[in-house]
Protein backbone atom coordinates (compact mmCIF):
# COMPACT_ATOMS: atom_id res chain seq x y z
CA UNK A 1 0.00 0.00 0.00
CA UNK A 2 1.31 3.45 -0.90
CA UNK A 3 1.11 5.98 1.95
CA UNK A 4 3.34 8.69 0.50
CA UNK A 5 3.37 9.97 -3.10
CA UNK A 6 6.34 12.18 -3.92
CA UNK A 7 6.96 14.20 -7.08
CA UNK A 8 10.47 15.46 -7.85
CA UNK A 9 11.27 18.85 -9.33
CA UNK A 10 12.76 22.26 -8.63
CA UNK A 11 10.89 25.12 -6.96
CA UNK A 12 10.42 28.48 -8.69
CA UNK A 13 8.57 29.80 -11.73
CA UNK A 14 11.65 29.49 -13.98
CA UNK A 15 11.67 25.69 -13.52
CA UNK A 16 7.92 25.09 -13.50
CA UNK A 17 7.57 23.94 -17.13
CA UNK A 18 10.98 22.21 -17.46
CA UNK A 19 11.40 18.48 -18.06
CA UNK A 20 13.01 17.94 -14.64
CA UNK A 21 9.68 18.92 -13.04
CA UNK A 22 7.64 16.07 -14.53
CA UNK A 23 7.30 14.57 -11.04
CA UNK A 24 5.63 17.78 -9.80
CA UNK A 25 3.21 17.63 -12.75
CA UNK A 26 2.15 14.14 -11.66
CA UNK A 27 1.57 15.17 -8.02
CA UNK A 28 -0.40 18.25 -9.14
CA UNK A 29 -2.69 15.90 -11.07
CA UNK A 30 -3.05 13.57 -8.05
CA UNK A 31 -3.94 16.57 -5.84
CA UNK A 32 -6.62 17.63 -8.35
CA UNK A 33 -8.07 14.12 -8.47
CA UNK A 34 -8.09 13.70 -4.67
CA UNK A 35 -9.37 17.29 -4.26
CA UNK A 36 -6.64 18.50 -1.90
CA UNK A 37 -4.35 21.54 -1.99
CA UNK A 38 -0.61 21.34 -1.44
CA UNK A 39 0.53 23.84 1.19
CA UNK A 40 4.01 24.78 2.47
CA UNK A 41 5.06 22.53 5.36
CA UNK A 42 8.30 23.79 6.90
CA UNK A 43 8.82 20.62 8.94
CA UNK A 44 8.99 18.58 5.72
CA UNK A 45 10.82 21.18 3.57
CA UNK A 46 8.17 21.08 0.87
CA UNK A 47 4.59 21.45 -0.27
CA UNK A 48 2.43 18.74 1.24
CA UNK A 49 -1.17 17.59 1.50
CA UNK A 50 -2.94 14.77 3.33
CA UNK A 51 -5.79 13.11 1.49
CA UNK A 52 -8.30 10.68 2.95
CA UNK A 53 -9.03 7.86 0.52
CA UNK A 54 -11.06 4.66 0.59
CA UNK A 55 -7.77 2.87 1.40
CA UNK A 56 -6.76 5.18 4.25
CA UNK A 57 -4.84 8.47 4.42
CA UNK A 58 -2.11 9.25 1.87
CA UNK A 59 0.42 12.07 1.85
CA UNK A 60 1.39 14.03 -1.26
CA UNK A 61 4.75 15.79 -1.26
CA UNK A 62 6.70 18.11 -3.55
CA UNK A 63 10.13 18.81 -2.00
CA UNK A 64 11.10 22.51 -2.16
CA UNK A 65 14.76 21.75 -1.47
CA UNK A 66 15.90 21.75 -5.12
CA UNK A 67 16.34 18.40 -6.80
CA UNK A 68 19.73 17.46 -5.32
CA UNK A 69 18.43 17.59 -1.72
CA UNK A 70 15.04 15.90 -2.30
CA UNK A 71 15.82 13.18 0.25
CA UNK A 72 15.89 15.69 3.11
CA UNK A 73 12.20 16.41 2.52
CA UNK A 74 11.12 12.81 1.82
CA UNK A 75 12.94 11.37 4.85
CA UNK A 76 11.56 14.07 7.20
CA UNK A 77 7.94 13.23 6.37
CA UNK A 78 8.48 9.45 6.14
CA UNK A 79 10.23 9.30 9.52
CA UNK A 80 7.63 11.43 11.29
CA UNK A 81 4.72 9.27 10.09
CA UNK A 82 6.69 6.00 10.24
CA UNK A 83 6.22 5.33 6.52
CA UNK A 84 8.41 2.47 5.24
CA UNK A 85 10.37 2.84 1.95
CA UNK A 86 8.13 0.28 0.20
CA UNK A 87 5.09 2.47 1.08
CA UNK A 88 6.60 5.40 -0.85
CA UNK A 89 6.18 6.09 -4.58
CA UNK A 90 8.49 8.69 -6.15
CA UNK A 91 7.49 10.16 -9.53
CA UNK A 92 10.41 11.55 -11.55
CA UNK A 93 11.60 12.40 -15.06
CA UNK A 94 13.38 9.54 -16.86
CA UNK A 95 15.88 10.10 -19.68
CA UNK A 96 15.96 6.44 -20.76
CA UNK A 97 12.24 6.33 -21.64
CA UNK A 98 10.71 8.23 -24.59
CA UNK A 99 8.08 10.92 -23.92
CA UNK A 100 4.62 9.38 -23.79
CA UNK A 101 5.63 6.30 -21.81
CA UNK A 102 5.80 5.73 -18.05
CA UNK A 103 7.28 2.78 -16.20
CA UNK A 104 6.85 1.68 -12.62
CA UNK A 105 9.28 -0.37 -10.55
CA UNK A 106 10.34 -1.16 -7.00
CA UNK A 107 13.95 -0.55 -5.99
CA UNK A 108 16.97 -0.52 -8.30
CA UNK A 109 19.74 1.99 -8.83
CA UNK A 110 19.33 5.77 -9.02
CA UNK A 111 20.99 5.71 -12.49
CA UNK A 112 22.66 9.06 -11.83
CA UNK A 113 19.38 10.90 -11.09
CA UNK A 114 20.38 13.39 -8.37
CA UNK A 115 16.94 13.47 -6.75
CA UNK A 116 16.85 9.68 -6.37
CA UNK A 117 20.50 9.63 -5.27
CA UNK A 118 19.67 11.87 -2.31
CA UNK A 119 16.52 9.90 -1.43
CA UNK A 120 18.61 6.68 -1.40
CA UNK A 121 21.09 8.34 0.95
CA UNK A 122 18.53 9.90 3.30
CA UNK A 123 16.23 6.87 3.55
CA UNK A 124 19.18 4.50 3.73
CA UNK A 125 17.31 2.28 1.29
CA UNK A 126 16.60 1.87 -2.41
CA UNK A 127 13.45 -0.16 -1.76
CA UNK A 128 10.87 2.47 -2.64
CA UNK A 129 8.61 2.54 -5.70
CA UNK A 130 9.42 4.76 -8.68
CA UNK A 131 7.11 6.10 -11.34
CA UNK A 132 9.49 6.90 -14.20
CA UNK A 133 7.99 9.48 -16.55
CA UNK A 134 9.74 9.36 -19.92
CA UNK A 135 11.24 12.64 -21.17
CA UNK A 136 13.60 11.17 -23.80
CA UNK A 137 17.37 11.68 -24.08
CA UNK A 138 19.16 14.49 -25.91
CA UNK A 139 21.52 11.87 -27.41
CA UNK A 140 24.72 13.32 -25.93
CA UNK A 141 25.66 12.90 -22.27
CA UNK A 142 27.17 16.40 -22.08
CA UNK A 143 23.80 17.89 -23.06
CA UNK A 144 21.77 16.18 -20.29
CA UNK A 145 21.91 18.97 -17.65
CA UNK A 146 20.88 21.59 -20.18
CA UNK A 147 18.17 19.30 -21.60
CA UNK A 148 16.40 18.46 -18.32
CA UNK A 149 16.28 22.15 -17.33
CA UNK A 150 14.62 23.19 -20.60
CA UNK A 151 10.94 23.14 -21.53
CA UNK A 152 9.91 20.20 -23.72
CA UNK A 153 8.46 20.91 -27.16
CA UNK A 154 4.65 21.20 -27.27
CA UNK A 155 4.48 17.73 -28.82
CA UNK A 156 6.68 16.21 -26.08
CA UNK A 157 4.76 18.01 -23.32
CA UNK A 158 1.52 16.58 -24.66
CA UNK A 159 3.07 13.09 -24.73
CA UNK A 160 4.33 13.45 -21.12
CA UNK A 161 0.88 14.64 -20.02
CA UNK A 162 -0.63 11.55 -21.69
CA UNK A 163 1.76 9.27 -19.78
CA UNK A 164 0.75 11.01 -16.53
CA UNK A 165 -2.90 10.45 -17.46
CA UNK A 166 -2.18 6.75 -17.96
CA UNK A 167 -0.36 6.54 -14.61
CA UNK A 168 -3.33 8.26 -12.97
CA UNK A 169 -5.60 5.44 -14.15
CA UNK A 170 -3.59 3.15 -11.81
CA UNK A 171 -3.74 5.48 -8.78
CA UNK A 172 -6.53 3.61 -7.00
CA UNK A 173 -4.67 0.30 -7.41
CA UNK A 174 -1.46 1.88 -6.00
CA UNK A 175 -3.34 3.20 -2.96
CA UNK A 176 -4.94 -0.24 -2.48
CA UNK A 177 -1.48 -1.85 -2.55
CA UNK A 178 -2.26 -3.84 -5.70
CA UNK A 179 1.10 -2.97 -7.18
CA UNK A 180 1.28 -5.74 -9.80
CA UNK A 181 -2.05 -4.66 -11.29
CA UNK A 182 -1.04 -1.00 -11.05
CA UNK A 183 2.15 -1.76 -13.00
CA UNK A 184 0.22 -3.58 -15.71
CA UNK A 185 -2.04 -0.56 -16.09
CA UNK A 186 0.85 1.93 -16.22
CA UNK A 187 2.77 -0.21 -18.74
CA UNK A 188 -0.22 -1.03 -20.96
CA UNK A 189 0.21 0.11 -24.55
CA UNK A 190 -2.49 2.56 -25.59
CA UNK A 191 -5.04 0.76 -27.76
CA UNK A 192 -4.70 1.45 -31.45
CA UNK A 193 -7.92 2.24 -33.27
CA UNK A 194 -9.13 -0.79 -35.19
CA UNK A 195 -8.76 -0.59 -38.97
CA UNK A 196 -12.07 -0.20 -40.78
CA UNK A 197 -13.56 -3.47 -41.94
CA UNK A 198 -13.33 -3.99 -45.68
CA UNK A 199 -16.57 -3.55 -47.54
CA UNK A 200 -18.00 -6.91 -48.66
CA UNK A 201 -17.64 -7.35 -52.38
CA UNK A 202 -20.95 -7.92 -54.21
Amino acid sequence: MIRLLVGLGNPGAEYEATRHNAGFWFIDEVARTLKVSLVPERSYFGLAARANTAHGPVWLLEPMTYMNASGKSVAALARFFKIAPEEILVAHDELDIPPGLAKMKLGGSHAGHNGLKDIHAQLGSADYWRLRLGIGHPGVKAEVVNYVLKKPSAEHREAIDKSIEQAMSALDLMLAGEMERAMMKVHAKPQRPKPPRPEPTP
